[in-house]
């Protein structure tokens, strides 16, 4: 019998109206930030989810976590369908599935202390009452992720941009949940920290058992936490497989290219290698090209693809791809 997934999404579709136009004629369009995205995650595994900025990749977090209303589809916790639940049970869930944001400056209250901001989801959720317990908890979670408990009287102000984004993975932390989205968790931070949050991050999984959905545009970063990586553009996933696979057998034109950009260690490889270099612009998501989305900067479109929208097609061993390539690169 197959374990039940921890997270399961289901045609997830976050779509947004748009009203234009002049003063006599008002045109409604709709911009399709996330059109029916579906995947699972099991209880201790890290999804990378990657792509382009604007490919709708946050949205879809966001959209987990019902912080924007999805429009159709389905996300299941534990086989509890959050898309159905009232507010009052919504709250409760958010215990078990929470989130670390990308701007550890503007996602922090200036006006409180660290030890506040960490001790907000305990006062929520009711847990560790008292002040002592709960003062006790916060510094728990502070030296959990590297920091000085003794510091949790400061003002975020007072933290540098690594050490704030401890403090928001600590207040993630804080409920113990089950599954941590983080969404961009280090584009905002310098390179040299970078690798130290992803790090922390590892070192957080293997110790609590936790899992992610691990959102980002760097496939470098993705791959080095990512036990399977899935690849979104314009709204869709068009390619999911396990990190390895992905790695050395893509699949879909859009990961060839992304794959391309990721610097390789050895020089002499590197200054071999073809970089792939996508023509255009990124199609708008209210207006997306017929048949495959990508089909306007693919290198390797041919007619069906405008005609046939493509959809995701096992390759073998858990790897799917969208695309009408096989995987000789033949039509």
């Amino acid at each position: 019998m197959t374990e039940q997934p921890l997270l399961s999404v289901t045609d997830l579709r976050v779509h947004f109206p748009v009203a234009g136009g002049g003063l006599r004629r008002r045109q409604h369009a709709v911009v399709r930030a996330v059109d029916g995205v579906s995947f699972t995650v099991a209880a201790g595994e890290t999804l990378g989810l990657v792509g382009e900025s604007g490919c709708g990749k946050s949205t879809t977090g966001l959209g987990l976590l019902r912080l924007v209303e999805p429009t159709g589809g389905r996300v299941s916790v534990r086989g509890t369908e959050v898309t159905a639940l009232r507010r009052r049970d919504l709250r409760a869930m958010r215990r078990h599935l929470t989130m670390i944001f990308q701007d550890p400056y503007a996602s922090l209250d200036p006006r409180m202390t660290i030890g506040s901001v960490v001790a907000e989801p305990l006062a929520v959720h009711g847990l560790h009452r008292g002040s002592r317990a709960r003062r006790h908890r916060v510094g728990e979670l502070l030296e959990l992720v590297g920091l000085d408990p003794d510091h949790a009287h400061r003002h975020p102000h007072e933290f540098s941009g690594g050490q704030r984004q401890r403090v928001g993975i600590a207040r993630a932390l804080a409920c113990e949940p089950d599954l941590i989205v983080a969404d961009e968790p280090i584009a905002a931070l310098d390179v040299s920290i970078q690798a130290q949050i992803i790090n922390l991050l590892e070192d957080l999984r293997d110790e609590l058992g936790l899992a992610y959905l691990f959102i980002a545009h760097d496939l470098a970063a993705v791959g080095h936490l990512s036990d399977r990586i899935a690849v979104m553009y314009l709204g869709r996933i068009v390619e999911v497989a396990d990190r390895a696979t992905l790695f050395a057998r893509p699949a879909h034109p859009y990961t060839r290219a992304l794959l391309s950009a990721v610097p390789l260690p050895d020089p002499v490889a590197e200054r071999a290698r073809e970089r792939i270099i996508l023509r255009g612009a990124v199609p708008s998501p209210a207006d997306p090209p017929s048949g495959c989305n990508f089909r306007t900067r693919c290198p390797a479109a041919f007619d069906r693809c405008a005609v046939d929208d493509p959809v995701l097609t096992a390759r073998g061993d858990g790897h799917l791809a969208a695309c009408h390539l096989s995987d000789d690169g033949t039509g």
